[in-house]
């Protein structure tokens, strides 16, 4: 009875798990199926598309008027500036709440974690005149550059990441700091030598959820970018589908395949640190 009752709890949850992964992995085949549909249409569109070929990411290496590849070079390129100054604002700021007792304190994390409760829409068009006015003084930062849309990520970027981390860097003992500023090590010596080695994992899940979010926004990057060969993915991506009458589909499906390879190789390299335990070897005994 108890093998039974066993083997048809094991059977449900499995069960449950494939709905999950086929509910997840239907939309991607779709899009993949879509961009080997020369047809460029959505209208009777399966899993398997009745006559495929290759002709959308040619059209994707080859277009002069949609130079995809460098949309995905300049997403790319924003995206690792961003999610490393990200990085090392955050480990700053998260270690300073952690560690530090000061006046202020849970008032400026709530603070910082407020901003990011407001929807990006509200603020664009405040974003948008402030942008324009610094680009008065400063035009390397103004309306449509790259250095400004990495500026306006890096002002929204430190609530959740502050409390993440300050929360991982909570758990890591003083003891180990203490120890190395008794050997003679100064307090940045033993951020930068101790802790941040045994944050990686922290580190690396900030950096990724970071350039994902970067990577894929598009509400900002719409306002402030207005030169086609300085869009982002995600806003040259808007031109295949914003007419009605003549959207390129397939065109749109094979761009947004390619572009979601960095996403792929990102977290596979990142992955090693996602599952690798917070103190591992530091503490022994």
């Amino acid at each position: 009875m108890y093998r039974r009752h066993s083997f048809l709890g094991a059977l449900w949850r499995h069960g449950v798990l494939l709905v999950f992964v086929a509910f997840a992995l239907f939309p991607i085949l779709w899009v993949i199926s879509a961009s080997f549909n020369p047809a460029n249409t959505l209208v009777g569109q399966g899993l398997i598309p009745p006559n495929p070929s290759l002709d959308n990411y040619r059209e994707v290496f080859t277009s002069e008027q949609y130079p995809i590849a460098l949309w995905i070079k300049n997403s790319v390129v924003i995206g690792l500036i961003t999610s490393t100054l990200v990085v090392i604002m955050t480990s700053f700021a998260a270690y300073a709440f952690s560690r530090f007792r000061f006046k202020g304190r849970r008032t400026g994390l709530f603070a910082s974690l407020l901003v990011q409760v407001f929807p990006q829409m509200l603020a664009a068009v405040s974003i948008y005149l402030l942008v324009l006015s610094i680009g008065r003084l400063i035009p390397a930062l103004g309306i449509n550059t790259h250095a400004g849309l990495i500026m306006v990520y890096l002002g929204g970027a430190m609530g959740v990441n502050a409390w993440l981390m300050k929360g991982y860097l909570d758990t890591i003992p003083t003891s180990l700091e203490e120890s190395a500023m008794i050997d003679g090590a100064s307090p940045f010596q033993a951020f930068y030598m101790i802790i941040l080695p045994l944050a990686r994992p922290i580190l690396a899940v900030v950096f990724m959820l970071q350039f994902i979010g970067t990577y894929s926004e598009l509400i900002l990057a719409s306002v402030l970018i207005s030169s086609t060969e300085k869009y982002t993915l995600a806003v040259g991506l808007q031109l295949f589908i914003q007419d009605q009458y003549a959207s390129r589909w397939g065109v749109f499906a094979a761009a947004s395949v390619l572009g979601a390879l960095p996403l792929v190789l990102l977290f596979m390299f990142l992955q090693k640190y996602l599952v690798s335990g917070l103190t591992s070897g530091a503490v022994k005994g």
